[in-house]
């Protein structure tokens, strides 16, 4: 069985966050990671049009607008982010990351700006036998922790030992440049002496103190002199059970590391403290100390001060011989909750309901803490990480649910409250408008000298508002696909009907979230446009659409007026009103094949290409005609206003500009040209907003002369006042200066003082001068970057088609002035021919700026095999400042190819009319359902957007039809939609669907509950979603055992204690019409009672049709206590359609209970075989056949601890035990026996099990506690199976995440290209969805698709640089936490490595094919094979 696993969906939930400078040093960044996924982002000003259109100058701006996040790049690792901190290395212009993965490995990796690429400066390694000590699982989690003072970062490996990693921290970095550090062949050791890293060492902990064992936390002190580390730990461990006879068991412990000498003594031991420590945060000076908390208090420790402890309920005061005083007001846990300091003296604490409190320390004159004040402020979204940004920005990331991105403010009205030593405890609380002037200044005095006997501290109060957030879908609980509504112009919903299986539409829906982050998620992986009306049109080859004069318009400015259709040698004009007219007599040209119709002058003109003139128009009247007559036809346009670019088929390239001279407007033919040799192939006019497009160094460079290669550092802010220019000196010596200087008093003044660079966002909203460029591809391979109008040659990349990951300008390092002569320039032309012999030729290219108003300029090279999509970046080098990142590829090869025309054969005649290849490929559109972005036509069809959100959105068009040519189109009728051909004659009308959000990773909504979802099933014969949900609320109630029955008792302990929670469980019924939960339709279920099982059942019916019924069958349990003996129900229900309730259409649905009993076990698995309903009970799985209402007894067999899965086929089960692995049972209907056929005989944590099937061949794949996946396979004839009663395990891979969720889709063969043979007949296609977020899919694989795969992953194996150092080898090698003496399998493919092939260069590729004996046509057309089956939703 050979298979390939691939992630189709990466994982969104945020585990670690940190800010950080990542760029440069001149911005703060914020960078997230979760799973193997790390983003870095940055918070930018967001203005909308509407803002941006009355702000004549950005410093009329008083107040910052509105923050948002935006994503400036991101990485896929090879490993799981164990831990994340940040170090500024000496002499560095940008921090670096330090991030450590299982089991014990570090990676120091920092932004290149040469590249935009993350790379690594050092690897270190601690998975030897010595320093494992005989550890085989994998529970330690490798901690990194940084110094303050960036002195040293330590790292914790397998809870025993402590890595040292020291910085070099003076600044004599002369001799050597940092670019340079990478690691040396020959180490010269006056090299080795230089680097910022020194040689790390390990502190083996058993040799500080004897007892230092089970680390908690780890901190680093401030303010010391050398690096002081704080250990939290507890030498002996108890638990809540025996706190009677052993309580307060852990210690904090502190240790200077003396790097130099290599000595650490212990300088400070705190033992005594209670059982339930949590973490240890170190407090800056001038308060010092370190805040230790635990599950029930929080305790302020320092040197030479005595503790002060508060305990936060009532749990404390007796679990504790610490000393704590009780905290007036306050009743919560910090169990699960999340810190972080936003002031020196306040912290804020997010707790696991996800309420905010700030929490303020009360310092006396002697800086010790003398009280501790909570206010709470928020509530939120239930966190993992948090960390303060901007010093006014707090970021919650969490795995639950959204991360949110929090703005707070300080409120005015701030109350003084008085600490007196004498009596702590009578808190004076007063607000200031209550006190007279002079006692505030006495205070102050106070606050300022101190006084034996008061001091004062302001409690400030914040209130936090929401910026931005970013969508998570994880973790995904239970998933399953359904059928997709489809809905029709009047609302009126579509039943879908299919002739065959392959034609149905599905999605997914999965019930991800937990509590009030409980959501449902709706995913499609491919866009399917709801199509409003579509006429045939034969022989249109392009479709464009344009707007008539704005200024003369009475209706909608925004709404398109003209359609124009080309065909081979003649054009049709439509005007689209609320009807679509042919139109005839006006100044467009009708006799000739339209190659470009387009908008000039802010709407008002419209200019026409054809293949022998272009047309200037006012609405329908022409005003002006030029022929283009050069003596070849002109095959492409590309327009910036007031720009148009033509590209003529002979290599020339003419440009024309909109001119309007006394009040007459015409096209004027611009006289500067550019060389027509080589020909130009390929031409894109670009109008750059972004200001990145630049030959000024200013712009670039900042104050501290350091290098600002951030994608957009510095635009204008580099001057020595942040938003002044240099013509504003004299206004401010005159007085007549912006208000931005104008300070009216000094309580302004000081306010000004108190915020921290208010001002760091003005510059990342800069005023840009728009600059006109014509970008061109030319058949020699290069492509050039022009300034328009003047037609300078500004930038040249080589061998353009070769693809590689970043482009450079070969004219770096030519001297300007040799660059303006005619013959010099074709001379460097010359010498820029392709390195590479047969990189394919660029067909097209387009230049495109998207993102927030345009600032994400990306530049897409379309060649015969594929798109490859580039990001301008920021590069302080070279004439024009900007250098580029390819961000992704697409694959464009066709699967029948179209024979190559030859142009010589061709008569002059036939070469004006239009051809099929010189449309245009790569659409733009402005606005369709409110994104802007690009419609790639072609045989392969995607929408790219990218929203102010900075993140590219690849999404397929639906089936695997071809797009033949597309337009957007904005009408009465078909609000901001579109129009496109398919391969049909068709002109299809459409819009996308309003209710998915389009800017995520795959088109999805997402329905919030407020309640956790459990298991959720779709009911095909209703068209219903049936869904478990869970809530919970405090109880004081528990049942207890009193001899011979259990008895409800009620317990009383006070206000100040916390209630354990009672989980409560509902059956709904949703809606996919309107994702809804119908009214009137649910069941909810009795206390104490969980809902254990949840499926849908084919049973044998008896009664007025004979076969199989779909029942929902749901198996619970009463979790009363461990003293009462566990019991569950069954319930069988039917769903029966009704008559609505008038104006209620969803009331349709009602469910009849058909059978309700109590069982003699817990019922912890369901499944059904042959018409029979298969549950598990206790250890006993039981066969029952449903009769008259009652199901009837007919086999059962002994399994082993707790069976939480059944799958069935045929009369095969298969069910999987909590521990002791998987095994499969036989059923056999005329002997009603129910026999073990075989099982493993290993351990293993089973979390989800599900069957592969490929063509007659079953495997089961199995999914465990260690993120792997296993494939076994019953094969008695094999030796080593003892004649069948062993499973033979084939094949396994190791995910690292936990897949909880599997369902399986048959492989079917869509859209036009029918591949013959099919190599994917009659397999299924096993998704899953991960507790982390993503999705991806087990794909079984054909034999001869599998060993190309397998040579080719070998070779990419050494043949790429992965990120951090990582091995994908080992990361996908199986991981069990017990030796077993098995060998690892392997045998399934790493589909996330094999892609990672279309990202290479064509000469890279040519070279990977070639030593694996293939071509790089075959390896791309079998990754297009698995993109097209996967593509089913």
């Amino acid at each position: 069985m050979f298979s390939l696993c691939k992630q189709s969906h990466p994982a969104t939930g945020v585990e670690y966050a940190i800010c950080c400078h990542f760029f440069n040093n001149s911005e703060e960044n914020l960078v997230v990671a979760g799973a193997n996924i790390l983003k870095v982002y940055r918070i930018f000003p967001h203005l909308d049009a509407a803002q941006r259109q009355k702000l004549l100058n950005i410093n009329d701006l008083r107040t910052p607008p509105k923050m948002r996040l935006e994503c400036l790049a991101t990485y896929t690792l090879y490993g799981n982010v164990m831990s994340l901190q940040s170090v500024s290395l000496a002499g560095s212009l940008r921090d670096a990351l330090l991030i450590s993965f299982k089991d014990a490995k570090l990676s120091v990796m920092q932004h290149d700006p040469d590249t935009f690429a993350l790379k690594t400066l050092s690897l270190h390694f601690f998975e030897e036998e010595d320093v494992r000590g005989g550890w085989t699982g994998r529970y330690f989690i490798p901690m990194v922790r940084v110094d303050p003072d960036y002195r040293c970062a330590v790292m914790l490996v397998y809870g025993k030992q402590l890595v040292v990693l020291p910085f070099r921290k003076d600044n004599s970095l002369d001799e050597i440049e940092l670019a340079d550090v990478k690691p040396i062949k020959k180490t010269p050791t006056a090299l080795v002496a230089r680097t910022p890293i020194l040689a790390s060492y390990l502190i083996a902990l058993r040799d500080l103190d004897e007892k230092i064992d089970n680390v908690l936390d780890l901190q680093f002190l401030y303010g010391y002199y050398e690096p002081t580390l704080l250990i939290l730990y507890e030498p002996v461990r108890t638990f809540a059970g025996r706190v009677c006879v052993r309580s307060d068991t852990c210690v904090l412990v502190a240790i200077s590391l003396n790097i130099q000498q290599r000595v650490h003594p212990v300088i400070w031991t705190v033992t005594g403290l209670p059982f339930d420590c949590l973490q240890v945060f170190p407090i800056q000076k001038p308060i010092g100390g370190c805040l230790v908390t635990t599950v029930n208090s929080i305790i302020y420790l320092n040197q030479s001060v005595p503790p002060y402890g508060v305990s936060l309920n009532s749990s404390a005061d007796h679990s504790t011989s610490f000393p704590l005083k009780p905290q007036d007001g306050v009743k919560i846990s910090l169990d699960a909750a999340q810190l972080t300091f936003i002031d020196i003296d306040k912290l804020v604490i997010s707790l696991k309901g996800g309420e905010l409190y700030v929490l303020t320390l009360c310092v006396d004159s002697m800086r010790t803490v003398r009280n501790f004040h909570f206010h709470k402020a928020a509530a939120s979204v239930l966190t993992s990480c948090m960390c303060v940004c901007q010093s006014e920005y707090l970021f919650l990331g969490s795995r639950l649910g959204n991360s949110l991105l929090l703005h707070f403010t300080e409120e005015d009205q701030s109350t003084v409250i008085t600490l007196d030593d004498v009596e702590t405890n009578e808190t004076a609380a007063t607000n200031d408008e209550s006190v007279p002037k002079a006692r505030r200044i006495e205070d102050e005095e106070l606050e300022v000298y101190g006084s034996g006997t008061k001091t004062s501290v302001q409690l400030r109060k914040y209130i936090f508002e929401v910026c931005d957030n970013m969508l998570n879908v994880g973790p995904i609980n239970y998933m399953c696909a359904g059928e997709r509504v489809e809905f029709e112009e009047d609302g009126v919903t579509l039943r879908p009907h299919v002739e065959n299986l392959a034609e149905l539409k599905i999605e997914i829906v999965s019930s991800s979230g937990h509590s009030k982050n409980g959501a449902l998620c709706v995913f499609v992986n491919c866009v399917t446009p709801q199509v409003i009306t579509s006429f045939e049109l034969e022989g249109c080859l392009d479709v464009w659409t344009v707007y008539d004069d704005a200024s003369k318009k009475t209706t909608r400015h925004d709404h398109h007026d003209f359609m124009i259709l080309s065909q081979p040698s003649s054009s049709l004009v439509l005007q689209t009103g609320d009807e679509i007219n042919e139109i005839e007599n006006t100044g467009f040209s009708c006799q000739q094949p339209t190659i470009f119709v387009g908008n000039l002058g802010q709407n008002r003109f419209i200019v026409q290409a054809t293949t022998r003139n272009v047309r200037l128009l006012q609405g329908t009247r022409l005003i002006q005609n030029v022929p283009i007559d050069v003596g070849s036809p002109v095959v492409q346009v590309s327009t910036a206003d007031p720009y148009v670019c033509l590209r003529v088929l002979n290599g020339q390239v003419i440009t024309l500009a909109l001119r309007e001279t006394k009040g007459t407007p015409r096209l004027a033919i611009n006289k500067n040209t550019i060389s027509s040799v080589p020909a130009v192939v390929a031409i894109s006019a670009y109008k750059d907003l972004s200001g990145l497009f630049t030959a000024k160094s200013d712009d670039v460079l900042n104050l501290t002369g350091s290098g600002g290669n951030s994608l957009y550092a510095g635009l204008g802010y580099m001057k020595a006042e942040p938003h002044m220019k240099i013509e504003d000196e004299e206004d401010l010596l005159y007085g007549e200066s912006g208000n931005a200087f104008k300070m009216n008093n000094l309580a302004d003044l000081a306010k000004q003082s108190k915020q921290k660079n208010t001002d760091w966002w003005r510059r990342l909203l800069p005023q840009v001068k728009p600059s006109y460029w014509l970008v061109t591809a030319r058949e020699s391979g290069t492509l050039e970057i022009y300034s328009m109008p003047d037609m300078k040659l500004m930038y040249l990349v080589n061998d353009v088609g070769n693809g590689g990951m970043v482009l450079s300008d070969s004219m770096e390092f030519v001297p300007v002035p040799l660059t303006n002569q005619e013959n010099s320039k074709a001379g460097i032309l010359l010498n820029c021919m392709p390195q590479h012999a047969n990189s394919p030729p660029a067909l097209e290219i387009n230049m495109v700026g998207l993102g927030n108003q345009g600032m994400r300029p990306l530049l897409l090279i379309r060649t015969r095999l594929e798109l490859m999509i580039y990001q301008v970046f920021r590069y302080s080098k070279g004439h024009l400042k900007i250098r580029f990142r390819k961000l992704d590829t697409l694959n464009m090869l066709d699967i029948q190819p179209t024979s190559m025309e030859v142009d010589d054969l061709e008569s002059e005649l036939e070469s004006y009319n239009l051809q099929e290849r010189y449309v245009s490929k790569l659409r733009y559109f402005a606005n369709i359902s409110g994104h802007n972005g690009v419609m790639v036509c072609g045989v392969n069809p995607h929408f790219l957007f990218l929203t102010s959100k900075g993140e590219l959105r690849v999404h397929k068009f639906y089936g695997n039809g071809v797009v033949r040519s597309f337009a957007p189109f904005n009408n009465v009728n078909c609000p901001n939609g579109f129009l496109y051909f398919d391969h049909t004659a068709e002109l299809k009308i459409s819009v996308l669907p309003t209710y998915l959000t389009y800017d995520s990773i795959w088109p999805m909504r997402k329905v919030p509950l407020r309640c956790t979802p459990r298991q959720i099933v779709y009911h095909r014969e209703n068209r219903v979603y049936c869904l478990i949900t869970q809530t919970e609320e405090p109880t004081n109630k528990y049942y207890r055992f009193n001899g011979e029955d259990k008895e409800l008792t009620e317990e009383n302990k006070g206000e100040r204690f916390i209630y354990p929670n009672a989980s409560k469980f509902s059956m709904v019924l949703m809606s996919p019409e309107t994702w809804e939960i119908v009214p009137d339709a649910s069941i909810q279920f009795e206390e104490w009672e969980h809902v254990t099982a949840f499926k849908i059942v084919k049973l044998a019916y008896e009664g007025t049709r004979s076969g199989l019924k779909e029942y929902l069958c749901i198996g619970t349990n009463f979790n009363y206590s461990e003293d009462i003996t566990s019991r569950g129900n069954i319930h069988i229900y039917d769903i029966i359609e009704v008559v609505p309730e008038p104006g209620k259409p969803l009331t349709k649905f009602k469910l009849k209970e058909v059978f309700k009993k109590e069982q003699k076990g817990p019922v912890s698995a369901i499944s059904d075989v042959l018409g029979f309903l298969v549950t598990a009970l206790g250890q006993k799985i039981y066969l029952w056949q449903l009769k008259d209402d009652d199901l009837i007894g007919v086999a059962f067999i002994d399994t082993n601890i707790y069976v939480h899965q059944i799958i069935s086929v045929k009369s095969l089960i298969l069910i999987a035990d909590v521990y002791k692995s998987v095994s499969l049972l036989r059923f056999q209907e005329e002997f009603r026996t129910l026999s073990l056929a075989s099982r493993d005989f290993n351990y293993l944590q089973v979390y989800n099990i599900e069957f592969m099937v490929d063509n007659n061949n079953l495997g089961f794949l199995v999914t465990d506690a260690d993120k792997n996946f296993l494939v076994y396979m019953y094969q008695p004839e094999s030796r080593e199976s003892i004649g069948g009663q062993k499973l033979i395990r084939k094949s396994d891979y190791h995910l690292g995440q936990g897949v909880n969720t599997m369902f399986r889709v048959q492989c079917h063969q869509r859209g036009q290209h029918q591949r013959q043979p099919f190599l994917y007949e009659n397999k299924q296609l096993v998704f899953f969805g991960t507790l982390d977020g993503a999705l991806g899919y087990c794909l079984p694989l054909p034999e001869k698709v599998y060993r190309r795969f397998l040579m080719l992953q070998n070779v990419l194996l050494s043949y790429q640089e992965h990120l951090g150092g990582l091995n994908p080898k080992e990361f996908r090698t199986v991981k069990c936490s017990k030796k077993l003496s098995l060998n690892p399998c392997r045998c399934i493919i790493d589909g996330d490595l094999i892609w990672s092939y279309t990202m290479m260069s064509t000469a890279e590729k040519n070279e990977v094919a070639k030593k694996i004996g293939t071509r790089t046509e075959e390896i791309l057309m079998d990754l297009l094979d698995i993109e097209r089956i996967a593509a089913v939703f």
